[in-house]
């Protein structure tokens, strides 16, 4: 009779973290960030059917790296739960801190089950608020953690690379275009420091837009609209650089699918 082979659990749970991280880090990088009328979300996307961002509710939006057909399911669930409370209850009963705790259990209890392999997907669930101070972001790791991130966050791909640019730079009360070209900049920024142009017809971008007087906020940004907002983002980054040189500028008026 053969001898069962053993694993400690520590190590299970190490090699199934290392697992999840390899199969995240394989899908393209996407941030999310707060700019002043609300919070933006940017990734590079060559599909136009298959979004790495949606809208949950009124107010909240998702946003998902790795693997499409898991995080797609836990999406249709955040959807789900979120129907389901603002009927029981009340449509501001429904918050992005509580859909934050449900994919934290969800993804909890399928990471620490040997029954199946772990979700290989890190998310982020947003919530604008009425003000800069009531927004909200939470970004969820395979393991079913949650974290509170404030300014920007970074998920898939070389993520903490990106993180860290932002962190750098990422300011208070941006306009929506310098968000955006801040947010196109760092993804463009390889793991050695060079930069590639990404076009915008493979950017995925939307916003929850505080400003919107519609009850949802939640809003794809294509087309020339995108086309116009890169622009801006540019001109504003070319006048702050003169700015800091001593010249004078006007200032600025303005899926992953593996």
């Amino acid at each position: 009779m053969s001898t069962p082979f053993y694993v400690s659990p520590q190590q299970a749970m190490a090699d199934r973290a290392e697992y999840a991280r390899k199969g995240i880090a394989r899908g393209r990088s996407l941030v999310v960030m707060q700019y002043a009328d609300g919070i933006v979300f940017v990734g590079e996307n060559p599909s136009r059917a298959l979004h790495k961002f949606s809208e949950i509710y009124d107010r909240i939006g998702f946003a998902a790296a790795g693997k499409y057909n898991e995080y797609e399911n836990l999406r249709i669930g955040g959807v789900r739960y979120a129907d389901l409370r603002g009927y029981t209850y009340d449509r501001d009963d429904v918050t992005a801190r509580g859909l934050a705790n449900v994919y934290a259990q969800t993804l909890g209890t399928i990471f620490s089950s040997n029954a199946e392999k772990p979700y290989e997907v890190e998310l982020v669930v947003a919530e604008v608020g009425t003000t800069p101070d009531g927004d909200q972001i939470y970004r969820l790791p395979h393991d079913g953690s949650i974290v509170d991130e404030h300014g920007s966050v970074a998920v898939g791909g070389n993520a903490e690379q990106i993180s860290t640019y932002l962190d750098q730079r990422h300011e208070d009360g941006m306009t929506l275009a310098a968000a955006l070209k801040l947010a196109v900049t760092s993804l463009s920024r390889d793991t050695n420091g060079s930069e590639r142009e990404i076009p915008a017809e493979r950017l995925e971008v939307a916003v929850l837009d505080r400003t919107r007087p519609q009850q949802r906020k939640f809003k794809r940004i294509v087309g020339r609209q995108l086309s116009r907002l890169l622009e801006e983002g540019g001109t504003s980054q070319a006048a702050a650089a003169g700015d800091g040189d001593g010249g004078s500028a006007e200032p600025d008026s303005g899926g992953d699918v593996e």
